[in-house]
């Protein structure tokens, strides 16, 4: 009977580790190769100039969940209206894929075209809600519309089933927006979305985010929300950039204990609104 020699053995042996590790390599390089393409498309989907009004400041923070192929569908968008008025919006659509991603711009894109129909954002989130049941999407989206009005300060907003957002006033006074919130976008026609009205005023700060920032395995929302309204209310008596505070309310993002999109959007008045219109509270 004859049998291999054991250097026939351990070069068999060396050949089969050789050709497993390559293959482990290639699929490495496969995995990221797919993570690259699915972190630049949806990086591409969202703006990268911000609108600047006299009076107000805009600052954006964002961090792409990156561990596999969980990329998210969160989204933040600002826009000019015709009307010299700021559309803002910020969402987080269901699911961590790249189809999540591809739905996410579909959301967004909607929203800027049907806000030169109407910028009103209760009737613009249920034309929204409208045009993506009829894609045949079964995803779904949260969302936040406001619409700011830079002579007035006045802010106009909409919620689908989304986190409210955050406020505080120079004053020392902050808090987490009570208002009312419509359904999710994409799951029923014909739904209703209610408006809230408010004005942000001298030294003011408003925060919209998403729940990456301030839900979690280690943080409940609310334990996260009240952390960004501290945030804010320092921001605000300290007279913080809107640009400092988005990093210092991103930065909480790390204690929620999970893998997810980060959002934060920041609108701050660090200016006079017109001297007819009486500053109020939100």
């Amino acid at each position: 009977m004859s049998r291999k020699r054991p250097t026939d053995d351990g070069d068999e042996l060396l050949a089969r580790l050789g050709s497993l590790t390559a293959q482990a390599r290639e699929r490495a390089e496969l995995q990221r190769s797919r993570v690259e393409l699915a972190l630049a498309l949806q990086r591409g989907m969202l703006p990268r100039d911000l609108p600047m009004a006299p009076g107000f400041r805009l600052a954006v923070k964002y961090a792409p969940a990156c561990y596999g192929l969980n990329v998210g569908g969160d989204w933040y968008d600002a826009f000019a209206m015709p009307d010299g008025r700021i559309g803002l919006s910020i969402g987080d659509v269901q699911g961590h894929n790249i189809e999540a991603t591809a739905f996410m711009g579909q959301v967004r894109v909607g929203l800027r075209a049907l806000a030169s129909v109407t910028s009103e954002p209760g009737e613009l989130l249920a034309r929204t809600n409208d045009l993506l049941l009829s894609l045949g999407s079964d995803l779904f989206a949260t969302c936040t519309f406001m619409r700011l009005d830079p002579a007035t300060g006045v802010l106009e907003s909409a919620r689908a089933g989304h986190i409210p957002c955050v406020w505080a006033t120079a004053d020392g006074k902050s808090g987490v927006a009570e208002d009312e919130c419509g359904p999710p976008l994409g799951v029923q026609e014909g739904m209703d979305y209610p408006v809230t009205r408010s004005r942000l005023t001298k030294g003011g700060v408003f925060v919209l985010l998403t729940d990456g920032v301030v839900e979690g395995p280690t943080l409940s929302v609310e334990e996260g929300l009240d952390q960004v309204v501290r945030l804010a209310g320092i921001a605000a008596v300290a007279g913080m950039p809107a640009d400092s505070l988005a990093a210092a309310v991103i930065k909480g993002a790390e204690r929620v204990g999970h893998e997810d999109d980060a959002a934060v959007l920041v609108v701050g008045h660090d200016g006079l609104t017109a001297p007819d219109v009486p500053l109020v509270q939100p």
